[in-house]
């Protein structure tokens, strides 16, 4: 088993370096066959340059953005979960609010994002405002379903023992629960980079702000191609870093319940 364990390791690592490979390759032949134009495409070599010449720039956007994220994604999983926790507790009130957390994950926040720069202004502040709106709905939705897809027997066991509410709630079904929030996690935590960038395409436009979006935005306006390349896939690495610290958190502190999710070996 340990034989086939490492082995599963290594095509794992491998499989995704290998096709790294292979796409820097064509890449660079399509480059240079076609002899596009460098503000158009410019080839891997000449991005590597510019994320070289950029790197202090670059590592002070990650840090930014990746703060907005962490702190929208946090805020996110918090209010989500006592919202997901109402919502369980009634019917009525699921119904009457649950249409109106959907609206904002379906109104573009683009067209939200100027309304809140009004209200909050130019600030730290208000990219997280926009990254938490953007990351709440698979929390609230996720942790909700967790919440009420609890065992018929489990929940008539503990009323037949006297349980209360609350018994039922922080013995059975916040634990039955972790499960769900944690697939909320992930989701988010990709949505909470996106959101902490959107962000900063506006905020970054009336003030001095140092994240990856407002770094992509003045390397358009410059034509920086080779730049702008270079700090998308930078976000595509916090992006994978919040990934991988919610599956480190699943693995690790909450590894109790995911563990008999079958978490470990799934995901």
């Amino acid at each position: 088993m340990k034989g086939q364990d490492r082995t599963q390791w290594q095509v794992t690592l491998l499989a995704p370096v290998l096709s790294l490979v292979f796409l820097v390759v064509v890449w660079q032949a399509i480059v240079s066959l076609s002899q596009i134009h460098p503000v158009i495409l410019p080839g891997p070599k000449a991005v590597w340059e510019a994320f070289q010449k950029n790197s202090t720039a670059l590592q002070k956007g990650f840090i930014a953005t990746g703060e907005a994220a962490l702190v929208g994604m946090l805020s996110s999983l918090l209010i989500g979960s006592l919202i997901a926790v109402l919502f369980a507790q009634s019917r009525w009130l699921r119904a009457a609010c649950f249409p109106y957390v959907i609206f904002l994950q379906t109104v573009p926040i683009v067209a939200i994002a100027p309304l809140l720069i009004i209200w909050s202004g130019y600030n730290f502040r208000t990219i997280v405002i926009v990254s938490f709106i953007i990351s709440l709905f698979p929390v609230v939705s996720n942790v909700t379903s967790g919440l009420l897809s609890i065992d018929r027997n489990l929940m008539e066991l503990f009323q037949l023992y006297g349980a209360s509410r609350w018994q039922i709630l922080f013995r059975l079904q916040i634990p039955a629960a972790i499960p769900n929030l944690i697939l909320g996690a992930r989701v988010s935590s990709g949505l909470a980079v996106i959101g902490a960038i959107v962000g900063e395409f506006f905020v970054g436009n009336g003030g001095q702000y140092d994240g990856l979006g407002t770094l992509m935005t003045g390397w358009q306006s410059l034509q920086r191609t080779d730049a702008l390349i270079a700090a998308v896939l930078v976000s595509t690495l916090l992006g994978v870093s919040m990934f991988v610290l919610v599956n480190l958190v699943s693995r690790t502190l909450l590894r109790r319940w995911t563990q008999a999710a079958g978490f470990d070996s799934n995901g």
